[in-house]
């Protein structure tokens, strides 16, 4: 009989994480402080985009339940509560001179109340942290708060906004932090029944370094490959078939998945992770800040090009919000920091999304347009490729996707014929 699973925390993350683990077959239930949340449940209907989710929502559901209740009945518990950090370090905006860790009070609280009703229940119960977290954080917040009854893992996924589904049902590998062998057991007995990917065991303290370590590295790949973007658009290369090159080697290069010159990395990971990694490297007195120069290189990348924009002293038409293709997530939006960044220079400036701002309300907006205009490609929709821009329009394309256009300049930055 399989194991009955509980979720404290049904947001972009847990609602997504919950409804695949439903549709392998289990009897889910969660909580969320969120009440709309439950209402997303009854209406099979959420805010925001996510691959999968409508699918999903046919043939299966899980039951919204109140937080002492998810906790009893449930065999395991997983934890997805947010560990935020103030929107000053989402990635934006320019990036303060102070640095912050991410913030552990919601986290906190959950295992707090979560620890009460296991001591009332007077049963063991499994609980699953998924939370990003520094290394450290959970020796230091969480074990001194924690009842002896809670058997623990930690367990931070390595997935998308939008593709949350896809990525949990087919991973790479499972990160699993052991801190009780019987409960990292029941874990990886569970895994099995969702995928056969392999389950990485190592400490707590590992495993929470590993997860920030993972999502650093992919903004470091996206810099590299930006950085080359940068040059070859000065030198008269090709971006791409440079990348091409160097993505062949698969061995000790590891893949080229990101390393693609475009817009700097998004999402609710990578800025911000960067930022926490940033404020541990000065905690610990680091001989070197490697991820302050990541993010400042990000935010540099982006002024250049702004730079890019503005040299050509028209109006400037940012098409995108969002941070990755076809969602309406904008959570650490490079196009919105490029859109910040130009702001503060000219008021010639607007931004839009088909996902955010509604396909007809872009589409009349953008049919309104007239005369000689800049037009950036902020995010790489794929509805931007058939629009039909004004005549002499300069349109610049940072992902070089684009097709070539009649009666218009196209750009293509990091391939400068």
């Amino acid at each position: 009989m399989k194991e009955k699973i509980g979720f404290i925390g049904l947001g972009k993350l847990g609602l997504p994480v919950a409804m695949a683990i439903s549709s392998k077959g289990y009897d889910v239930s969660g909580y969320d402080i969120n009440p709309n949340v439950e209402n997303y449940i009854n209406d099979k209907q959420i805010p925001y985009q996510e691959v999968r989710m409508d699918e999903l929502f046919r043939d299966f559901t899980v039951k919204f339940s109140d937080f002492k209740s998810v906790v009893k009945n449930s065999d395991i518990v997983f934890v997805p509560v947010q560990t935020p950090h103030d929107q000053l370090y989402e990635g934006i905006t320019r990036i303060p001179e102070t640095r912050v860790d991410f913030n552990y009070d919601a986290l906190v609280s959950a295992l707090t109340n979560i620890s009460k009703v296991v001591d009332e229940s007077d049963e063991d119960k499994i609980v699953v942290i998924i939370s990003t977290v520094l290394p450290g954080t959970i020796e230091k917040y969480i074990k001194p708060i924690l009842s002896d009854r809670i058997k623990l893992c930690y367990n931070p996924f390595f997935i998308a906004m939008g593709t949350t589904i896809n990525d949990f049902l087919d991973p790479e590998f499972v990160l699993l932090g052991v801190d009780d062998k019987f409960a990292a057991e029941k874990v990886i007995d569970f895994y099995s029944t969702i995928h056969n990917k392999r389950v990485f065991q190592t400490s707590v303290k590992n495993a929470e370094l590993i997860k920030v370590a993972y999502n650093t590295f992919i903004g470091m790949k996206i810099v590299y490959a930006n950085t080359m973007m940068e040059i070859c658009q000065k030198t008269g290369c090709d971006v791409d078939q440079i990348i091409d090159a160097i993505s062949l080697s698969d061995q000790r290069l590891i893949s080229g998945k990101y390393l693609r010159g475009g817009m700097g990395d998004g999402g609710g990971c990578h800025p911000r992770d960067n930022i926490a990694m940033s404020w541990l490297s000065r905690e610990l007195n680091l001989s070197h800040d490697f991820f302050n120069d990541l993010m400042l290189a990000r935010e540099d990348q982006t002024e250049w090009l702004a730079n890019e924009c503005l040299k050509h002293e028209r109006k400037i038409y940012i098409l995108g919000k969002s941070f990755k293709p076809e969602t309406n997530i904008t959570t650490g939006s490079p196009s919105i920091l490029l859109h910040n960044i130009l702001k503060e220079r000219t008021e010639l400036v607007e931004i839009m999304d088909p996902h955010i701002d509604g396909k007809d309300l872009f589409e009349r907006e953008f049919d309104l347009i007239d005369g000689e205009n800049v037009f950036f490609i902020g995010t790489q929709h794929d509805l931007f490729r058939s629009l039909k821009f004004p005549k002499n329009s300069i349109v610049i394309d940072p992902f070089r996707y684009m097709p070539d256009q009649e009666n218009s300049k196209l750009i293509k930055i990091g391939f400068n014929e």
